[in-house]
């Protein structure tokens, strides 16, 4: 199936989160690399081109650009952020660094136009609160380029979108995240109005084609697959059990790091979806080789291998691997298709054996969670685990901040266990998106009784999110919180202070590591 729209990446965070946002509109898309040659993007009969954002400066000596026959293809075209002024810049506009960043939440006023110059992007939209992220500024318009929306900084960034004769668009802001108001309403007018470009896409073709890719990946090997019980790696084993059958073999190891009564709950669970299980107790030896470990990174790599090498022993003819993996994994550990830059390293795709002997297989690679729980449901995968929430691979190795034992685990794990059970019981667990406690490595005065105490500390997270690329932090209410907090110094011997993180991704993680 050819792209309708393809998407040229010059490393955003957020790349691959427009494509999503264009398959949700049931428009199908691809990613390139911003340095894809024209002629091979015009064998490919796009109706319409997007440039991302990036952590460059148009400016800067080495700056990433198109290449410049691009624009003799007269496509329909939409540069956002970087994209934006790499558009300015080749048209004869000026960029320059701006004295005062702009990152989260902004406002911006949509300009009315004359009666001779239409404005079909924000066709339906006026003023509206947007999500930004850039550095630098337009200067200087091109030729036959207008202003058509301004923030509220106007000495920041003047210009938030610019149009010309030829439709081509540019947005300063990002319509792809979800914190933008109406992002989802400019990138259907971009599609439909601008590009006319029809619906042609679904989940249901995507279950369909991945099936297919697999069957013919595999054939007749044996494939094992990383089950976690989590969302993700429930998904791709039902999906890649829909091609192979009984030829997959799915491997569950209790590294230790999971959360309270999480083996026995994930067991039960499974039994509904008629996979072959193997269950593998490795607690002490994940334990062992995290003793005086506390630098996130070498966590991460080290449960990785561990993972690794303990699938490699219980697996005999297989020659696949089959994980679990997401789109926002991927793009905060490695450049995938432009120069991003490293986050941080995921247990799927970072701190594998140079000479791993199983061929990966990641079915999921190109979706995000909301996808993941639409594929899953689709598949008849129950509801108890497509509504979990995200638990990331390392587990609690890197919510207990510091070096990781048995006793600290324990300890996280029963202020967690009280977190989360009372979000259920108060009807709040499913209204974010994302919630769990980190266990911090300092000790805190307090007093109990008329003793002084020096314990632990904890934080407690939520979110509210769509994918996991942005979030904000869940405005629980104070007496839930306080509620949650009085349980827990009370009822965990060694805490006796208890946090709330509200801080957004960007610009923290939603992970503490």
């Amino acid at each position: 199936m050819l792209p309708s729209v393809i998407v040229l990446d010059f490393g955003s965070q957020y790349t691959q989160l427009i494509a999503r946002r264009v398959r949700e509109l049931g428009v199908y898309c691809e990613i390139f690399p911003y340095h894809t040659p024209a002629e091979k993007i015009k064998s490919l009969h796009p109706k319409a081109l997007i440039f991302s954002g990036g952590p460059s400066s148009v400016y800067e000596k080495f700056a990433p650009k198109p290449d410049e026959k691009i624009y003799d293809l007269h496509l329909p075209m939409l540069g956002i952020c970087y994209g934006l002024q790499t558009i300015v810049q080749h048209f004869g506009g000026k960029v320059e660094n701006a004295r005062k960043r702009e990152f989260g939440r902004a406002k911006i006023s949509v300009m009315q136009l004359n009666s001779m110059s239409k404005n079909p992007l924000f066709k339906n939209i006026s003023d509206s609160e947007v999500w930004m992220s850039h550095g630098d500024k337009v200067t200087k318009l091109p030729p036959n380029f207008v202003v058509t929306a301004r923030s509220e900084n106007a000495e920041m960034c003047a210009v938030e979108m610019i149009s010309d004769t030829e439709k081509i668009y540019g947005v300063q802001f990002h319509p792809e995240v979800h914190h933008t108001q109406h992002g989802r309403e400019i990138l259907a007018n971009f599609l439909f109005e601008i590009a006319g470009l029809k619906k042609d896409w679904t989940t249901k073709d995507f279950i369909e084609q991945e099936i297919e890719k697999v069957k013919e990946i595999v054939g007749k090997e044996k494939v094992a697959c990383a089950l976690s019980g989590g969302v993700d790696s429930t998904v791709a084993a039902v999906l890649v059990s829909k091609a192979i059958g009984k030829n997959l073999k799915c491997v569950f190891v209790d590294n230790g790091l999971l959360r309270k009564n999480e083996a026995k709950e994930v067991r039960n669970a499974l039994k509904t979806l008629g996979l072959r299980l193997d269950f593998v107790d490795a607690s002490d030896l994940f334990l062992k080789r995290l003793k005086g470990v506390a630098n996130p990174e070498q966590k991460r790599k080290i449960i990785g291998k561990t993972f690794i090498e303990i699938f490699e022993a219980h697996i005999d003819r297989e020659k696949f691997l089959v994980q679990g993996t997401l789109y926002p994994d991927v793009i905060e550990s490695v450049s995938v298709k432009g120069p991003s830059q490293t986050i941080k390293t995921h247990h799927n795709v970072g701190g594998l054996p140079k000479r791993m002997k199983l061929k990966l297989i990641e079915p999921l690679r190109e979706l995000f969670k909301d996808e993941v729980r639409e594929v899953g449901k689709l598949l008849g995968v129950p509801d108890e685990i497509l509504g979990r929430h995200p638990f990331p691979g390392p587990g609690l190795a890197v919510r207990i901040l510091g070096a990781v034992t048995k006793e600290r685990c324990d300890l996280l794990r029963e202020a967690d266990s009280i977190f989360i059970s009372e979000l259920k019981a108060q009807g709040l667990y499913h209204k974010v998106w994302q919630a769990f406690t980190v266990l911090l490595p300092i000790n805190t005065v307090g007093v109990m009784g008329d003793n002084r105490t020096y314990e632990n500390a904890v934080a407690l997270r939520a979110v509210t999110s769509t994918d996991g690329m942005t979030a904000d932090w869940a405005q629980l209410p104070y007496d839930f919180l306080a509620h949650v907090s009085n349980r827990i110094i009370n009822e965990v011997r060694g805490i006796n202070r208890v946090t709330y993180d509200i801080s957004s991704k960007p610009p923290a993680t939603i992970e503490w590591e």
